[in-house]
């Protein structure tokens, strides 16, 4: 990470475009090795009960491409059923090929992130159908607030990657809807994204789209990634078309696929956490292999997001003591197979309260605790992911940014320990005027962007405006002090006119 006293942490540099005080733009790095939740017989133990329902069990592939691919590959596939079956060298194979880290470059060369290794990215929100903040209420998602969600991405360093559609634009074509907001993910902001992999096209037209913002070639962006994708397998078992089609399309490519089953136990898996794991971990690893027997070397993530439901209700629950395990338990496999790992920090919150608060933090420090390389949704997801919150987004930055300052490793050198200061101030004295402090009284401590640390008759002086509240006039603030990338001319016509174009093509069909 960088060093905030050369990056200037709380000086102009680590301000975005006015007079919001942040962390600079950094790939974070976390230094620490895993935290091993499972012991290594456990793990086999875990591995093992994978193996047997790839073997024994099977994947249901809807598909005559997947199932072809893999009957080529040696698999027993049954075509009635579509029913595929592989075995522990088929999985072996496959992860042979697989790179160990990737590169994602989006069309700023400045703002290139790693997947892999002990590098730690943080995701926008995806996905919800609402969107809500303060000021305006609950309601359906829509353009508007996708843009305006984008600046905000662009203008916070905290996030380093665009998910797969901020909130889905109800209010356009569901079959055109992807294109406008891939060029808005392209001229709003300068971050890689992820790109819809629901069918082949979808996948296609952000491929492309990135190629026209890079200036290159589909043979070089294979070379030098630029986007990427979530594949969900529906679990249990079962791998559709789309999805299909969608991973096929990306791998032919060369743009990474993240494999992530979407495991809720008592539900899409038995009701205990080692089950689910093993479910998670088999479907996950059937999802790896397809990618390299479409394009061997093609970059892939391990994707882990198994958490449980309310059994009295069956509604879905996020940042539980469970959901955290899971987190840790899922890098730890993602270390076994050699795979970068992707996991999330959700909640189940209907507001922007203590629970929100507690179930994001508890889910952060398991993917940070598991080596999560990315961590998707970690910026404005409430209720469950059904929707983009404003607040909410302004919530995660502060706990994003914490978690970036305690990544920063500890300063032990001669002048951090201090004792020519301890032996500059007197038994009972104090060190506020102490040169070592004086030194270092800007840079010393992490300052929050959303914490009031004033005491209670200040803070009751001023208002006495709550943390909500204050997230409100920070992002209100944002969207003021934004300032839109640079895009070349001929770029921004290029994009537009490819957007025309296949909105022309798509016509009221599929893309």
């Amino acid at each position: 990470m960088s060093d905030r006293r050369t990056g200037g942490r709380r000086g102009k540099s680590a301000r975005s475009g006015g007079g919001i005080e942040q962390l600079p733009w950094q790939q974070v790095r976390n230094p620490y090795p895993g935290f091993e939740l499972a012991s290594p017989e456990e793990m086999e133990r875990l591995h093992a009960t994978s193996m047997r329902v790839l073997s024994e069990l099977g994947i249901r592939v809807i598909g005559d491409n997947v199932l072809d691919l893999f009957a080529e590959a040696g698999a027993l596939v049954d075509r009635d059923t579509g029913i595929v079956r592989i075995d522990e060298e088929l999985v072996n194979a496959a992860l042979a090929t697989v790179p160990r880290t990737f590169t994602l470059t989006s069309r700023n060369p400045a703002k290139r992130i790693e997947m892999g290794g002990n590098a730690l990215n943080f995701g926008l929100v995806a996905g919800p159908p609402n969107v809500h903040d303060r000021v305006n209420g609950r309601r359906s998602g829509n353009y508007t607030d996708y843009c305006n969600f984008i600046r905000l991405a662009h203008h916070f360093n905290a996030i380093h990657i665009i998910g797969n559609q901020v909130m889905a634009p109800v209010e356009m074509p569901a079959n055109t809807r992807h294109l406008d907001t891939y060029l808005a993910n392209l001229t709003l902001s300068d971050l890689s994204f992820h790109c819809t992999a629901i069918g082949r096209c979808r996948a296609l037209d952000g491929i492309e789209m990135m190629a026209i913002a890079r200036g290159q070639t589909l043979e070089q962006m294979a070379a030098d990634p630029g986007v990427i994708t979530i594949i969900s397998v529906n679990s249990p078992r079962l791998f559709d078309d789309a999805m299909g089609d969608g991973l096929i399309a990306m791998a032919e490519h060369g743009q990474p696929v993240t494999i992530t089953p979407f495991t809720l136990m008592g539900a899409m898996t038995p009701v205990t956490l080692a089950a689910a794991l093993g479910q998670q971990n088999a479907e996950a690893l059937f999802g790896v292999v397809l990618t390299q027997l479409v394009r061997p070397g093609t970059p892939v993530m391990y994707g882990s997001f198994t958490s449980n439901v309310d059994m009295r209700s069956g509604a879905p629950a996020f940042g539980t003591p469970e959901n955290t395990k899971a987190n840790i338990i899922g890098g730890q496999l993602a270390r076994r197979y050699g795979l970068p790992y992707r996991t999330s920090n959700s909640n189940a919150s209907n507001a922007v309260d203590l629970q929100a608060t507690y179930e994001t933090m508890m889910a952060t420090w398991g993917a940070v605790l598991g080596g999560a390389n990315i961590i998707y949704h970690a910026a404005g997801w409430l209720e469950g992911g059904l929707t983009a919150s404003y607040e909410k987004f302004v919530l995660d930055i502060e706990i994003m940014q914490n978690m970036m300052e305690f990544l920063r490793p500890v300063d032990f050198s001669d002048d951090a320990l201090g004792f020519d200061a301890m032996a500059g101030v007197p038994p009972g004295g104090h060190f506020f005027g102490a040169t070592h402090t004086m030194e270092r009284y800007e840079t010393a401590f992490y300052r929050p962007i959303l914490s009031d640390w004033q005491n209670y008759e200040s803070w009751e002086a001023a208002g006495a405006v709550d943390a909500v509240e204050r997230a409100t006039r920070i992002w209100q603030q944002a969207l003021r002090e934004y300032e839109e990338p640079a895009l070349e001319p001929d770029v921004r016509e290029a994009l537009e006119s490819y957007v025309a174009r296949r909105k022309e093509e798509i016509g009221s069909g599929e893309p």
